[in-house]
């Protein structure tokens, strides 16, 4: 018997709604990045692009426990001396919600070169309201699966 190996002419790929205000950020993360990947699929294949295109929607209602609003930080360096930046999770969760959850799915995904097609097919909106209606995303809940 040989081993089946998906090609990229044979993917098909879905679209999944899911709502960031069910669970917190570590376990929506875990679950966005394994749609992405395509590990859930039978067809699943390490070295080729299997994912589905995933939407998340309410992100400004993202849900963290624990003390992570007030201590966990963000940082981002300039480059030059004195330009070292700071950035508490709630601050950057007042300002711009879609980016907390981008750099976390980012972190989950594999460092290689299927990486940025993957991120391309994650669509965050910080409200309900989304652009993919047409493409008629399944929606998960998160918490049954759980």
């Amino acid at each position: 018997m040989k081993t089946y190996s998906a090609k990229p002419a044979d993917i098909t790929r879905q679209w999944y709604l899911v709502d960031a205000s069910e669970l917190p950020l570590g376990r929506l993360s875990t679950y966005v990045a394994q749609l992405l990947t395509g590990k859930m699929k039978p067809s699943y294949t390490h070295h080729i692009d299997c994912g589905d295109f995933v939407v998340i929607i309410n992100a400004k209602d993202l849900i963290v426990t624990g003390e992570k609003a007030t201590k966990k930080i963000y940082y981002k360096y300039s480059g030059f001396p004195g330009g070292l930046t700071e950035t508490a999770l709630k601050d950057k969760l007042a300002k711009d919600p879609s980016s907390i959850i981008f750099k976390s799915v980012r972190g989950m995904l594999p460092v290689n070169k299927l990486r940025d097609g993957r991120l391309a097919r994650l669509k965050i909106y910080n409200d309900g309201e989304h652009q993919h209606n047409a493409q008629q995303p399944v929606k998960i809940s998160i918490k049954e699966l759980q």
